[in-house]
Parts: C-alpha cells; sequence; structure tokens
C-alpha cells in the first residue's frame, strides 16, 4: 500500500493506513511533527523502504537501531522495526542512546547500517530518524531521494529472515571508548547543560570520568524539556549556561543537544562562544599537533578559519563546504581532513582522534584536553587570542518547507548579480558563493549568508564583520532588506 498524505487523526484510517508528509524526506534526515505528519503505520512503511534499500543495494540485511528520550520515541522505533524485521533485516536494538552512541554502535557491532530515532534539537512533537550504511557516513541527499521514492511509491518489499535482537552493553562501551584513561593534570570546573535531553545520561558521566568537577545544569532527565529547548545554537540555552558559569564560578560551560551530536560552550567570563569561533580554537591546537592539517568549515562558518595567521603560520588548510551534519561527515572523510566545524555545534574529529562522525561528547572531552595542553590558558584567554570578529548567531526566518526552496532561489538570483557592483553594510560586495544558498563576501573579509534549513521550516541567515558590532548590524540589516522582498519569509525565531 502506498502511504498517502490526506488521513488525519483519530480516524479509522489514520489507525490502519501509512500516513507520510513527503517534505519530512530532508536532505540528510527525515523529520516529521507526530502524528500530524506521519503515523505509526507510516513510521512501519519507512522501516520496510529502508529495509528494503539495504537489500537493494547488497547490504548485509543487519542494522543497529537506537532511541533518544522522548515519551513517543520507543513507540516511534518499534513501528520502524517492525517495518525492517518485515523487510528481511536483522535489527540490533541498542536501547535509548544519544546519536553519537548508535554511531558508536556500527563501529563496537560491526553493523552494516544505523537508524536512530530522533528529533535532534527540535520541540517535541516532531520525530524522525537519522540513518546511514557506510560508516562513518550518514544518508546524504541521494540516499534520501531514493528512499522516498521507495517509500512514496509502495515498493518496500517483505521478506524472510528478519529478526529483533535486544544488545546490553553499548552504553559502557561508548563511555570506555570515549574516556579511556585519560585524567586531567589541572582542576576543571565546568558546568555541563543538557536541558534535560537524552544527553544528560552521558555528559555529567563522561566528564566525572576524566577528572572534572561538574556543576549541573538540567541534567535531570525530562522528555518535556521544562527549561528550555536543548539547543546550544539558541540564545536562551547559552544565556542560561552563561549564568551558570557566574553563579557557581566554573572555568567554561559545555552544553548539549536533544541528542548529544553538538556541544555548545560558554567561556569563564561568561562569554558565549559560537561553535565556529570554538572550531578556530580547536583547529589552532589540533593544527600544532598535526602540521598542514586540512579543515572543514561549513559555510554558515566564520572566515578566520582560512584568515587566522595562527592556522597559516601551522599550515593548514580550510575548506568551506555545503551546511549539514551528513554533508560535512562526507567532505571531511572525502578530502581526508582532520576535523570538520560547523556552526550549529557538529563537530567531526577523524583520525587519529575521533571516527569521523559528530560526537558532542568526543568534543567536550577534545575541549578539555586541549585545555589539560594549556594549563596557563583560560577558556576567555584562547578565545581574546584570536582575530576579533563580529557575527551574529543563526537566525533563523520562518519560510515553509513547501516553499523555502524557491523563496530561496529567488534569493539568490537577486543576490548573485551584485558581485562586484552592490553592497552590504557600506562595503562592495566581492563575490557570492552559491554552493549552499548565498554567501556575500564583502571587500574588508565581512560577509553575510542565506541559505535554507534542511530540517525545519526556516531560512538561515548568519553575517559577520571583522570591524565593529555596528558594521555587522549594517550588514544584517541591508541583508535582511532584501530577504523581506520576498512575502512568504516570516519571523525571526531570536534576534542579537
Amino acid at each position: 500500500m502506498k502511504p498517502i498524505a490526506d488521513v488525519t487523526p483519530n480516524t479509522w484510517e489514520f489507525l490502519r493506513d501509512p500516513m507520510i508528509t513527503p517534505t519530512g524526506f530532508r536532505e540528510y534526515d527525515a523529520r516529521w511533527k507526530y502524528p500530524e505528519g506521519i503515523n505509526l503505520p507510516g513510521v512501519t512503511a519507512l522501516g520496510l523502504g529502508l529495509g528494503t534499500q539495504m537489500q537493494m543495494r547488497g547490504i548485509e540485511p543487519r542494522i543497529a537501531v537506537g532511541n533518544d528520550y522522548r515519551d513517543y520515541s520507543l513507540a516511534i522505533k518499534n513501528a520502524l522495526m517492525l517495518g525492517l524485521v518485515q523487510a528481511g533485516i536483522h535489527v540490533q536494538d541498542i536501547g535509548p542512546a544519544i546519536t553519537p552512541m548508535a554511531y558508536f554502535s556500527q563501529f563496537h557491532l560491526d553493523a552494516p547500517a544505523v537508524a536512530m530515532v530522533t528529533a535532534s534539537h527540535n520541540p517535541n512533537g516532531w520525530t524522525g530518524v537519522k540513518m546511514g550504511f557506510e560508516r562513518p557516513l550518514t544518508h546524504g541527499p541521494d540516499e534520501m531521494a531514493e528512499l522516498r521514492d521507495i517509500v512514496l511509491e509502495g515498493r518496500g518489499e517483505t521478506r524472510d529472515g528478519g529478526k529483533w535482537e535486544r544488545v546490553d552493553g553499548v552504553m559502557e562501551a561508548y563511555l570506555d571508548d570515549l574516556t579511556g584513561d585519560f585524567k586531567m593534570s589541572r582542576k576543571l570546573k565546568i558546568v555541563c547543560a543538557t536541558g534535560n535531553g537524552t544527553a544528560a545520561a552521558y555528559a555529567p558521566e563522561v566528564l566525572r570520568r576524566i577528572g572534572v568537577e561538574v556543576v549541573d545544569s538540567h541534567n535531570r532527565l525530562d522528555y518535556t524539556f521544562p527549561n528550555y529547548n536543548p539547543n546550544p545554537e539558541a540564545m536562551e540555552m547559552l544565556h542560561d549556561m552563561s549564568a551558570s558559569v557566574k553563579a557557581s564560578g566554573a572555568d567554561l560551560a559545555l552544553g548539549f543537544d536533544g541528542d548529544g551530536d553538538r556541544c555548545g560552550v560558554v567561556d569563564d567570563e561568561g562569554e558565549e562562544i559560537f561553535a565556529d569561533i570554538t572550531g578556530v580554537i580547536m583547529a589552532r591546537d589540533l593544527s600544532t599537533l598535526h602540521e598542514n592539517a586540512t579543515f572543514v568549515a561549513d559555510v554558515k562558518s566564520t572566515g578566520l578559519f582560512a584568515s587566522d595567521p595562527v592556522l597559516q603560520a601551522n599550515g593548514a588548510k580550510a575548506d568551506y563546504w555545503k551546511t549539514g551534519h551528513s554533508h560535512m561527515k562526507r567532505r571531511v572523510h572525502q578530502i581526508g581532513a582532520l576535523a570538520g566545524f560547523e556552526k550549529s555545534g557538529h563537530y567531526f574529529l577523524a583520525e587519529p582522534i575521533g571516527r569521523g562522525y559528530d560526537d558532542g561528547m568526543r568534543v567536550a572531552v577534545e575541549i578539555c584536553k586541549l585545555l589539560d595542553r594549556n594549563p596557563d590558558k583560560s577558556m576567555s584567554d584562547l578565545r581574546k587570542d584570536l582575530p576579533k570578529v563580529w557575527n551574529t548567531p543563526t537566525l533563523s526566518p520562518f519560510c515553509a518547507d513547501e516553499e523555502k526552496y524557491d523563496t530561496l532561489q529567488r534569493i539568490v538570483d537577486r543576490l548573485a548579480p551584485m558581485k562586484g557592483e552592490g553592497s552590504l553594510g557600506g562595503r562592495k560586495i566581492v563575490d557570492v558563493i552559491t554552493v549552499n544558498g548565498a554567501r556575500v563576501m564583502l571587500e574588508n573579509g565581512g560577509w553575510g549568508l542565506v541559505r535554507a534549513s534542511s530540517n525545519t521550516p526556516n531560512l538561515v541567515v548568519v553575517c559577520e564583520s571583522p570591524e565593529s558590532q555596528e558594521e555587522l548590524r549594517a550588514i544584517f540589516e541591508d541583508l535582511d532588506a532584501i530577504i523581506r522582498e520576498e512575502p512568504n519569509v516570516g519571523d525571526y525565531d531570536q534576534t542579537f
């Protein structure tokens, strides 16, 4: 039976028939509002489609599956696993998990595939699946398009041989892998903030194992998220982390998103360090240990990856690439980069540091190791050592999923001809990079970006100035004026 998109809740058909909204198949994972966008029979159809995709590609029919802590995620996972078993897949259920633990389980169990039921940092009421075949990679646009067509066209095929197996011990193996025998040689007091998300079961334990004094901040598991949505890119969470640092006298704060694959940082002065700037601090340290390294940064990230004199002196090369965890993982793997850094807080640490997938817990350990290697430096010292830039947080004006890509294209078509002629914030536009939306480069190194969100019904806007906060606001206001020519673009989710 083909999934349909016009079944409504509280009907016989909703209980019986698979319902999937097509827009839930996104660039690199799947996200729906539940149950408005997908019902449980629809999730089973998704599992049948994913299993069929594995069979079509000749992949060994075995997959590791986990779920986050949201109250409905277990029901979603059970429905997904039912479909996978129907497709003839051996399901290895690792239980509740953060996303990087699911990625780790692929290596730990030598599993050829992984599926993690999570809506990541999306508010409650959302669900989704992050999935992949070729570790440490996850589905990109091609794989997602293929999966979408299999599911929506009803081409999922049932086969014999499927089974379910509960696998215990993965969490302990994951924690051991993260910490090893490393212990801090300097004292560190760290605010650990999880926003009551799934990472609350992991992050405080990881930090304590390596000898950190932990100041707990909203680390009681609570799927209602009573304090704020766990998203370390959002100013609400960062402000709360800052207040906790100031109240406790901690050396820094580390914050984790709903499924634990991202990490945010606030320094000892309570200064919120956006993740791309933290990435430059880490890249500086790593480039002293690994000369001539290549670092991938997403197009939302600071220009310092290319212009920082310390990185240049260490022979580091910068590669700017498409935003999105799947795009970035693939790029790091493809070009043999040492690490990838995304402004959202996804970091991709490759061998010999990590395994190439995004893991907020691994980032937390590596930041502690960085500070251990620099015992005379505070986090604020490391921030102040960088060339000064002013940048916005990631700003997300509403734009409906069905309209956002066409809307973005019209904006890009207006911006592209401004190269060499137009200006933002009084600065001449010297280039317009369209690898992922439009990154408008200015004559003094400033820039403004507009792109479409891959996960939510929004556009994404980020700006940076090397001159001043006033110039930053001028760049943003000029870019926003162009965006506002589109009447279907709504309000921003936050201000700066």
